[in-house]
């Protein structure tokens, strides 16, 4: 009847089992499944397990926007399954590795079809256009046995059954009243008839055909289960548990080795957001998004060949596009412009995977956000998913006028903690940050993104305040400090038994690259992080914008992008 169990559709719920923010468990071929419908409508059929100890996801709590493991309380976003927060590490994004498996999933005919490698649409049914969904019935028999012994159900004289190539079986009655029963085989010797009726129905005539029909079938299961104890019970499935992977579209890369543009987005929608500012909808050309958290960015390949980082101003849940906010620098390198002046609706665009160098706490007791101008983007997710969670913060945003208030409709969902400042002289911005930032505390933590002159003026009056450099959080989008590159030094790579010279006018990561070491970047501009390394000995000259000012007193730490050896000789954790 089907030779490949594994790339058939079944029906494994009836939408009416997937209420608002539950979560269904089912089985499939002998696989578990944790099944739940977000607040945007998707369907998640996931396995079913949480990554961290194996405990099942269907005792998880179905936010609406991701699902979270009741044990340590682990959350996966909706459509990814990527694992979002884990509490016992707070100030860590999780990896992209950490993401559960996946299966497809379609919903039709008032039921939700999976299948292990499903690939293509559910089977059409003519004439059950309006067709009512017949109780489930359970039955501990095999499938084919269930499927020859449904071709005998009758509820009148006269009834027919046909199997169907899909094996499903049709009965249809003298009057063309017809039922067609699907089976989902959860295990060898278990299954579930799950049955339509081409008939719309509703109040007490749909109540007494439920019941005539949920009678029959479970007379019909009775001899179905009688004819199975009398045979031998067929050998369990054992379902392969696939390694959980991050390889989420299959697009390969382009530009160089560290400037990964892994995926292919379309521009779905293009609107002016603020004077000034453009936001762009980018939705996947095939395939799913990588998971992101909230404060991470992209690597946008633009067009005129420039490669820009944009933060992502999604909230929790959002999964099916990522939106960013451009605003247009005229005496800038000319990302912007081109996005503003070349970028349309409907083109494609190469970009990289999220990454993520401005996590976002949610252990503290209250979080102040402060943001400038553009800045507004990455502290606009953090507190959409602050909000979403009920936890405790404020916002600051601190704009021209009214006009270049940007993302006006996600604000809208954290109003009550929204304090917008328009038109204040520098010396009144800084009055204001001193009232905003007057009161460091236990677990209170305060997070800052903006230009480069406001950023360091919010950071220095936070020091003076008493706000400690673990508990104040930044990101620049530039780097502030003139780079000097005229010095010569040698570095010794521990992991890679490599010394290597770096000349006059070149990086440390320039020349890791020209000697076959791919460390990853972004900006390359000192400004965000991702080409950090470890130092073991050796003195830096930081000329960075990313690493506290503990941290680089520390000195076990180096931008390699921008920042460069005070010593002759410095020992690199590569």
């Amino acid at each position: 009847m089907m030779s490949d169990l594994q790339s058939n559709w079944y029906p494994i719920a009836s939408s009416s089992d997937l209420p608002r923010r539950h979560v269904y468990q089912t089985q499939l071929l002998g696989r578990e499944f944790a099944v739940w419908r977000a607040d945007d409508g998707y369907v998640n059929v996931w396995e079913n397990r949480c990554l961290h100890r194996g405990v099942r996801l269907s005792i998880g709590i179905n936010n609406g926007t991701d699902l979270k493991c009741q044990y340590h309380g682990w959350r996966y976003a909706n459509r990814t399954a990527g694992c979002t927060y884990i509490p016992a590490h707070p100030a860590d994004a999780p990896a992209r590795t950490i993401c559960n498996n996946t299966y497809p999933a379609q919903e039709a005919h008032g039921l939700v079809w999976a299948g292990e490698t499903a690939v293509g649409a559910v089977p059409e049914l003519p004439g059950f256009e309006d067709a009512t969904v017949l109780r489930a019935i359970p039955l501990n028999a095999p499938m084919d046995l269930a499927a020859r012994m449904l071709l005998g159900y009758s509820w009148e004289d006269g009834c027919k059954g046909q199997a169907n190539a899909d094996g499903s079986v049709t009965v249809t009655a003298a009057d063309g009243t017809a039922v067609r029963v699907f089976l989902q085989p959860m295990d060898s010797n278990h299954s579930v008839m799950r049955g339509l009726i081409n008939r719309p129905a509703s109040g007490k005539e749909r109540a007494a055909l439920l019941r005539r029909h949920s009678w029959l079938m479970q007379e019909l299961r009775d001899r179905i289960e009688s004819r199975a104890a009398a045979q031998d019970a067929p050998a369990p499935y054992q379902p392969v548990i696939a390694k959980v992977s991050d390889d989420l579209v299959d697009i390969p890369a382009l530009g160089a080795a560290a400037l990964r543009a892994e995926l292919r987005v379309q521009v779905a929608r293009r609107e002016l957001t603020a004077e000034g500012i453009v936001s762009l909808r980018l939705e996947p050309v095939t395939g799913k998004l990588p998971t992101f958290q909230p404060g991470a960015h992209i690597d946008v390949h633009l067009p005129n060949g420039q490669v820009r980082q944009y933060s992502i101003t999604n909230g929790p849940g959002e999964t099916g596009h990522y939106t960013i906010g451009v605003k247009r620098e005229p005496d800038g390198r000319g990302g912007s412009i081109a996005i503003h002046d070349t970028v349309q609706e409907g083109d494609v665009l190469a970009i990289s995977a999220p990454r993520n160098n401005f996590p976002l706490r949610r252990d503290s007791t209250h979080t102040i956000f402060v943001a400038g101008g553009i800045g507004v983007t990455p502290l606009i997710s953090m507190a959409r998913a602050m909000n979403a969670q009920g936890l405790s913060f404020e916002f600051h945003y601190f704009v021209q006028s009214d006009d270049h208030v940007a993302f006006r409709q996600h604000l809208g969902e954290f109003e009550r903690a929204l304090v917008i400042h328009k038109g204040l002289s520098p010396d009144a911005t800084g009055a204001t940050l001193k009232e905003v930032l007057a009161e460091p505390g236990f677990a209170r933590h305060v997070y800052i993104c903006g230009p480069g002159r406001m950023l360091e003026a919010a950071r220095d009056i936070a020091a003076a305040q008493g706000w400690t450099d673990e508990t104040v959080h930044f990101e620049y989008f530039a780097n502030t400090v003139e780079v000097d590159d005229s010095t010569a030094f040698e570095i010794d790579l521990a992991r890679s038994a490599l010394t290597l010279q770096v000349p006059a006018g070149k990086t440390i990561l320039e020349v890791l690259r020209d000697n076959g070491i791919d460390i990853p970047s972004s900006c390359e501009q000192g400004a965000c992080g991702t080409c950090r390394c470890g130092v073991i000995k050796g003195d830096v000259i930081h000329q960075d914008v990313c690493l506290t000012n503990a941290e680089k007193a520390e000195g076990k730490s180096i931008i390699t992008c921008v920042s460069r050896a005070a010593s002759e000789r410095l020992i690199l954790d590569i």
